[in-house]
């Protein structure tokens, strides 16, 4: 089977799939923004990185250093055993506040064109710094934080040999490393070996859900490197997906519209990725669904107008499966380098964020990568 169907296809689908639904007028299509080119869907490859920036943010990203109460990490809702994501509708933070939004994935985040559900940050660094200060999620001060990061042995240390000895622990710094630890998070998978040619890395069924993905016009939003991550897209182009649903609407539901206030950009959210998408149950930006054959259902027939055959779905989701790639060596955090209980209150050392197992204080090198 050939790689890719049709060339044209992307050409025909380019401009996304505003231009499905007839009724929504021009106004749906319009944004004040310019998104780029689609781009073509391409195998992954990983950036070059500075591996001792990543060891330090590899750290921070575990560390509850960063909350304003020493009880959350990235990695409480950003699980590299979930996907980069969490298992919850919505994520939990400091003192047990609940989030508004589903978290994403942070795997692979590094080929977003922006960041966040609403696309408010422009780059990994800058969106590593938004939920460290935010209420609910982290809690944090970045006065209060740098402080206590700078205060710690083995930060100080380390701080210092990569950004040098003059006032090595910043905002600025803390954000880099954690930014160069995510861009170290690519997870190459079956489908990338596919497009450089090995087509036995899909079965006879990935290849058939290949297939349907084009020709149902998943691929006119799930494009580029990241399958996502290249647009906004308004959430129910055809069908009103919020009716569907049912519920109030909450803030989170208005999604780029609140960072620019454009009617045009009411509903409309970042396309997410699908890389590891198996692994990320509950889906959308709600996570209001956990089925991901639901979900395969539920967007043909809201965003494309189709009604997909039950075989169009095993297929879809079963190509779907060839996106979960495997994590680069060093991602996890080794147990003998976990941070030391943070909590301002005492008590029972944290977990460990991805065995579960209690944390020890460790404040010997971690140089030994």
């Amino acid at each position: 089977m050939k790689r890719f169907l049709l060339p044209f296809l992307l050409l025909a689908l380019a401009s996304g799939c505003d231009s499905c639904n007839d009724t929504e007028g021009d106004e749906a299509a319009e944004s004040t923004e310019t998104e780029p080119t689609p781009p073509p869907v391409e195998p992954i490859e990983a950036p070059e990185v500075n591996m001792d920036k990543v060891y330090l943010g590899r750290r921070l990203y575990h560390d509850p250093i960063l909350s304003g109460d020493g009880t959350v990490s990235c990695a409480t809702c950003h699980t590299l055993d979930h996907g980069g994501a969490e298992d919850r509708r919505t994520s939990n933070g400091i003192g047990d506040q609940v989030g508004p939004i589903n978290s994403p994935t942070v795997l692979n985040a590094h080929f977003n064109f922006v960041q966040f559900w609403d696309g408010r940050a422009e780059n990994l660094q800058e969106q590593a710094a938004g939920p460290i200060e935010n209420p609910i999620e982290m809690g944090g001060a970045f006065g209060d934080v740098v402080g206590a990061v700078a205060g710690d042995e083995w930060y100080a240390e380390r701080f210092a040999s990569i950004y040098g000895e003059d006032d090595p622990v910043t905002k600025d710094n803390i954000t880099d490393a954690l930014a160069e630890y995510e861009r170290y998070l690519i997870t190459p998978a079956p489908f990338d070996d596919f497009l450089r040619g090995d087509e036995s890395a899909l079965n006879e069924q990935e290849q058939r859900g290949w297939a349907a993905f084009q020709e149902v016009g998943c691929i006119s939003c799930h494009q580029g490197v990241n399958l996502g991550g290249t647009m906004f897209q308004k959430m129910g182009v055809v069908e009103n997906y919020f009716e569907m649903r049912g519920g109030e609407l909450t803030e989170a539901d208005h999604g780029r519209f609140n960072v620019t206030e454009d009617e045009a950009d009411r509903h409309k959210f970042k396309v997410p990725t699908l890389r590891n998408i198996t692994l990320t149950p509950p889906y959308f930006h709600d996570g209001s669904q956990t089925d991901l054959r639901e979900v395969v259902r539920i967007m043909a027939r809201i965003q494309l107008g189709k009604q997909l055959e039950d075989g169009q779905v095993d297929d879809i989701v079963a190509f779907l499966g060839a996106l979960e790639g495997e994590l680069p060596a060093e991602a996890r955090l080794p147990e003998d380098q976990a941070p030391p209980d943070r909590r301002a209150t005492g008590g029972e050392g944290l977990e460990h964020p991805e065995t579960g197992e209690e944390a020890e204080e460790v404040l010997e090198t971690a140089d030994g990568e």
